[in-house]
């Protein structure tokens, strides 16, 4: 006999599924004999399997509805709608999970500006069902890192729009300093991101080997970071992943106030550098707030 199955929407990016795994750990015991379906990424599906919260990953494009019919309850852990709420509500579940908004027929909690953790635990609190923002931890990845990497430096320069880039050539000075100080350091990043990181170990005078950008999958990245001694990015996923796994890291945020994204401000081991203020996290050259974060200052956050 079948389960009967929750539908959990998060089809987001890697940092997105890692602020939400507190809420999807919170519908896991809340629904402990449901059949936990995250419809998000399928390439996601490894963290998420490691997370213990989730059965299945149902590939799912944003915004677009899963591919089930009739769930017996859907969350929506995507946005505030009315497009993502629209996108569940076309599966028909008996049960709907979300905030309110005025353009569909839904009565939720009302959305508001707050930390990305907190907010989906809020909404599952208000909705009775009990949730810890604290709730971040993953377990290290059974699975190998493609190199050797315990206590090596990992320098992550990319991020997803050019408003939350620091310069490579501040990466490079870093890395550079962290070479100088007998520490391995590795460049990760995408495929998309592999020229970028090549310049920055090039600048930093380190080997072609180091650059790690495009030789990584999911699970492969974040076996680099569990193993890694010390985590250096900006506001990306990979800082989520240094979270996850309790990895020293410094994150430098620029458009957007750590207060909504960052680390958790009660765990000193992950060091969060913002001049203040906010603006356009989409934005198409790097936010002033992020220039004004100096070489310096990111050296001398690093832990001893």
């Amino acid at each position: 006999m079948s389960r009967p199955r929750l539908v959990a929407l998060r089809a987001l990016g890697l940092g997105d599924l890692l602020t939400a795994v507190p809420a999807l750990r919170a519908l896991r015991r809340a629904f402990p004999a449901y059949e936990i379906v995250l419809a998000g990424p399928a390439a996601l599906a490894p963290l998420a399997e490691l997370s213990g919260a989730v059965d299945a990953v149902l590939d799912t494009a944003p915004l677009r509805a899963p591919a089930v019919e009739r769930p017996e309850v859907a969350v929506n852990l995507h946005g505030s709608g009315p497009e993502s709420h629209r996108a569940l509500l076309a599966t028909a579940p008996g049960r709907m999970i979300a905030f309110a908004h005025p353009d569909v027929p839904w009565d939720g909690p009302a959305w508001r500006r707050e930390h990305e953790v907190a907010r989906w635990c809020r909404l599952l609190t208000e909705t009775g069902i009990p949730a810890d923002p604290a709730d971040l931890d993953l377990p290290a990845p059974p699975w190998p890192a493609p190199v050797a990497v315990a206590g090596a430096t990992v320098v992550h320069p990319g991020a997803a729009s050019e408003a939350r880039r620091w310069p490579a050539q501040r990466w490079a000075s870093v890395a550079r300093a962290e070479a100088a100080a007998g520490r391995r350091v590795l460049v990760t990043g995408s495929a998309a991101e592999r020229r970028l990181a090549a310049s920055v170990a090039r600048a930093a005078g380190l080997p072609p080997a180091a650059v790690l950008a495009g030789r990584t999958g999911i699970r492969e990245l974040a076996a680099v970071v569990a193993r890694a001694g010390r985590v250096l990015c900006g506001d990306t996923g990979v800082a989520h992943l240094a979270t996850a796994f309790g990895v020293p890291s410094v994150v430098l945020f620029g458009p957007t106030p750590p207060a909504e994204w960052g680390p958790p401000a009660d765990r000193p081991r992950h060091v969060a550098l913002h001049p203040g203020g906010r603006g356009d996290p989409h934005g198409a050259a790097p936010d002033p707030r992020l220039l004004g974060i100096s070489v310096d200052e990111v050296l001398g956050a690093l832990p001893a």
